[in-house]
C-alpha cells in the first residue's frame, strides 16, 4: 500500500470520518483489483509468444 493512502488512512481512522475511509477502502480495492488483472494480461501474454 501507498505511502500516502497509509497516511490518509491512518487520519480517517483518527478522526472517525467514515466516509473518508468508506472511499480510501474503495479506491485500495479498485487499485489492487486492476493491477491484479492487469498481471495476470502481462502474464498469460508472455506465455502465449
Amino acid at each position: 500500500m501507498p505511502q500516502w493512502l497509509c497516511n490518509q488512512l491512518s487520519r480517517a481512522y483518527q478522526t472517525k470520518n467514515l466516509r473518508q475511509v468508506r472511499l480510501l477502502n474503495e479506491c485500495w480495492f479498485f487499485y489492487c483489483t486492476r493491477y491484479r488483472e492487469e498481471l495476470e494480461t502481462n502474464l498469460s501474454e508472455q506465455g502465449s509468444m
